[in-house]
């Protein structure tokens, strides 16, 4: 959530901005400013009027200790009005207050000055490519009908048990997804991360807090007696750990890696895109998070680019790295980085990994703070990045790997699977 402060001394540059996203923020951001004037006049004569009640009241005090009923009581009526207008005026501060919070959960994120513009992924900027694309041998299989032959995933039967989008892992497919599972995450505590291991639900308020609500596609799951939401990523969960929390300046960065499952209702998502692994409603990722002193978060971010390219150097799978467009930039996110690997049976490009800085956004909605050298209190940055998604990059290895004796296991991954060929 932005700050009104920030809206109020960047108005023009923050309208200007937005245009990147395709928005015209111009009235929502003029209409925060007008309610924050409202509510600062509001609290204004709130404060005013508790003043004079409390200075009213002493005065009326003094008057009966000293015997004066009369002018007491003439006091203690104007006491009532004031009561009357202390009620009036708490009222409408709270419904102000509310109306302005409204508009602010509203307004995505400003878009770093690098966000180029667009209107779709199509429109994203590839800024890195690396890897070579494998010449696979004639009759080459997408993943999902080499899951078949090798009895590895069985999408069937997760459609029997759930629904489809619910696959069931087997074997030496179970194997690899939980192999991969560990080497993403010894990976990243090896980078300084700690481990932590989150709730797969979580409360309104940790969905206000990384921008997931209001949820208005409604891709969240949502557990209604219980009002708690499945959780889209352990973003949420993670970066929720310092929600209302005060930090030191020494205390920066914070680091947090996990792994999850994660629910996504994608709704509206069909067609061959769609197919197999390429897009699930329960997926395994790992996530890390960083709080960041606001002088160091971009160096941050290239620094968790280049983590995520040293694990796709070593399963050396072709990758390439897109600065999303203001079209397609995530609504919390100031500039984000996807990662994607070269799919060569179904002959394109998967997203693996999104790396994002959300510089305040987030901060400000967990009031998430740390007390800076002077002894202020200053907004943190808040980044996070998969690292990596599993099911599009067991896609991507299943797919490039494959020979016609059998899918060969990348080197790195061997000693967490105790094979070398699903076969």
């Amino acid at each position: 959530m932005l700050q009104v402060s920030f809206l109020r001394e960047h108005r023009e540059d923050v309208i200007k901005r937005m245009a990147v996203r395709n928005i015209d923020a111009t009235e929502s951001v003029d209409n925060a400013i007008a309610l924050d004037e409202k509510r600062r006049s509001l609290q204004t004569n709130l404060d005013q009027s508790k003043a004079e009640m409390n200075t009213l009241s002493k005065e009326i005090g003094q008057l009966f200790k000293n015997g004066e009923a009369s002018k007491a009581n003439i006091l203690k009526e104007k006491t009532t009005q004031l009561k009357e207008d202390i009620k009036m005026g708490e009222q409408q501060l709270a419904e102000t207050a509310e109306a302005l919070n409204n508009v602010l959960y509203n307004i995505p994120n400003v878009p770093h000055a690098s966000v180029p513009s667009g209107n779709s992924d199509e429109d994203n900027e590839e800024i890195f490519r690396e890897g070579d694309i494998p010449t696979l041998a004639e009759g080459a299989l997408p993943h999902w009908e080499l899951a078949k032959k090798y009895d590895i995933i069985d999408f069937e039967l997760g459609n029997k048990v759930t629904g489809a989008g619910f696959p069931v892992y087997k074997g030496k497919g179970a194997r690899l997804q939980r192999a991969l599972i560990a080497y993403f995450l010894d990976k990243n505590t090896e980078a300084g991360y700690t481990e932590y291991q989150l709730p797969l639900l979580v409360n309104e308020a940790s969905g206000f807090g990384t921008g997931q609500l209001p949820d208005k596609e409604g891709q969240m799951y949502h557990v209604t007696a219980d009002d708690l939401y499945l959780i889209p990523t352990a973003e949420v969960p993670g970066t929720n750990i310092f929600r209302n929390v005060i930090l030191f300046e020494d205390d920066l960065p914070q680091t947090i890696t996990g792994y999850t499952p994660c629910f996504r209702r994608e709704a509206g998502s069909y067609g061959a895109h769609v197919r197999g692994l390429n897009r699930l409603h329960q997926f395994d990722k790992v996530e890390i998070i960083r709080v960041e002193h606001p002088d160091n978060s971009y160096k941050a971010l290239d620094g968790m680019v280049d983590h995520v390219k040293n694990i796709l150097r070593e399963l050396k799978l072709p990758y390439r790295i897109l600065r999303l467009c203001g079209g397609d930039v995530s609504f919390a996110s100031a500039l984000t980085f996807d990662f994607e690997v070269f799919s060569t049976a179904q002959d394109r490009w998967l997203e693996i990994s999104s790396v994002s800085n959300f510089e305040t956004f987030q901060a400000n909605r967990l009031k998430l703070r740390f007390k800076n050298k002077d002894g202020q209190n200053e907004l943190a940055h808040t980044l996070n990045g998969s690292s990596l998604a599993l099911p599009r990059v067991l896609a991507g290895l299943l797919e490039n790997y494959q020979t016609p004796e059998g899918i060969k296991v990348p080197e790195v991954l061997i000693p967490y699977t105790g094979f070398d060929i699903i076969s």
